[in-house]
């Protein structure tokens, strides 16, 4: 039997398994020794992926800079200064405005809401379905009677659980702000020396090994660019025409709901439905004819989003199927609640690069010692490769 599954090969892939298998089982008992190391990371990784994402947005700027003759250095400080403005600006002129809408928003929507579960209980009565609906024996109005009477209780459950995190909220902020704080620093050095970043990674490693790493270095930091600079661009376009839309069919809060959608629309697929969903609502609180507007202007929206914007700004860099990207965002929701969903892609496109090499990798070794020609597998392009 054991000749027939492939002899000493698979005795020796069953030995490493078994390695492997052990190696878990002793880190799993001595996990405590590693506890330094996972707070370690677990503090620097929030810093270190925001340099990052900011080092691909401003790395283009400083290329632009450099050629116009202006030394990187200084570069690098009128970046530095145009982004302090530029926040500077945002917070006297924009955030109190959207901090308005947020909270009238929030003061509003419980009786948007009621009145959203009136409307569908009204329509529900009076359509095909009554029947079927009123055999559920549903009394919305003494639903919502309930719910505001035991609103005290819920607002006081929630001042419970708040005063009880406290302590953790408190920790948390902490180290957002030290986060915050360190990340200039990060980004200073990434725009100074990242470039030759990986020339003192390749150093380390052996001869042999150097074409292959710089390969991957080379396609890993065209993915996440292409995706990091492509996915900000598209999510800036996708706002920008929320709001014009929403402002031109009179929807109320314009302004807040387009920057909803701006942010939101970093997570694929699943974005869209997250900032759509309070919109309508308040269309069908408004009116009939606003929610035909609404659907008008979103599928106009989504039309020039995926037929314009997305293919010249994005294209196809990760060459990701659908289906993966659902089940990536479901899985690293699942792992790493709202930053599995927004860094997966990204982390997936890396794995994929380096696997995909890997792969590349075996079937030049198996073309080596395979004797039969017709049995080889085909050449790769030097594009495939590369």
């Amino acid at each position: 039997m054991v000749r027939f599954l492939g002899g000493k090969t698979t005795l020796f892939i069953l030995i490493v398994l078994m390695l492997f298998g052990l190696n878990v089982m002793i880190f799993d008992k001595v996990s405590f020794i590693f506890y330094p190391i996972q707070v370690l990371f677990s503090t620097v990784v929030l810093p270190i992926v925001l340099a990052t994402i900011l080092y691909y947005l401003l790395r283009p700027l400083l290329h632009l800079l450099e050629r116009i003759k202006i030394p990187k250095i200084w570069g690098i400080v009128i970046i530095f200064l145009t982004a302090v403005g530029l926040i500077t600006l945002l917070v006297f002129l924009v955030l109190p405005f959207l901090k308005t809408q947020f909270w009238k928003l929030v003061d509003e929507f419980p009786t948007y809401f009621n009145q959203l579960i009136l409307t569908l209980d009204s329509f529900f009565s009076n359509s095909l379905f009554a029947p079927y609906y009123n055999q559920l024996d549903i009394n919305a109005a003494e639903l919502l009677d309930s719910g505001l009477e035991n609103i005290g209780q819920m607002i006081a459950d929630a001042l419970g659980g708040i005063a009880s995190g406290l302590t953790t909220f408190l920790s948390a902020l902490t180290g957002i702000i030290l986060s915050i704080v360190t990340v200039p620093i990060i980004l200073f050095y990434l725009l100074k020396d990242g470039e030759n970043l990986t020339g003192y990674v390749l150093k380390l490693l052996p001869p042999r090994m150097r074409d292959d790493a710089q390969t991957i270095f080379t396609n890993a930091d065209r993915q996440i660019s292409a995706y990091i600079q492509g996915q900000i661009l598209v999510a800036i376009c996708i706002g920008l025409m929320v709001t014009i839309g929403f402002l031109i069919i009179d929807m109320k809060y314009a302004f807040l709901l387009g920057v909803l959608a701006m942010f939101t629309s970093v997570v694929p697929y699943l974005g869209p439905v997250i900032a759509i969903t309070p919109a309508i609502i308040i269309a069908i609180v408004t009116s009939p004819f606003m929610l035909v507007k609404l659907a008008v202007v979103w599928t106009i929206v989504q039309i020039v989003e995926g037929k314009f914007i997305s293919p010249q700004i994005m294209g196809k860099s990760l060459h990701i199927h659908p289906i993966t990207i659902i089940f990536v965002l479901l899985t690293g929701g699942s792992l790493f609640g709202v930053a599995g969903v927004i860094l997966g892609i990204p982390g997936y496109a890396l794995l994929k690069v380096f696997f995909t090499h890997f792969f590349q990798l075996l079937k030049v070794r198996y073309n080596k010692y395979e004797v039969d020609v017709r049995m080889h597998y085909e050449r790769p392009d030097r594009d495939e490769r590369e």
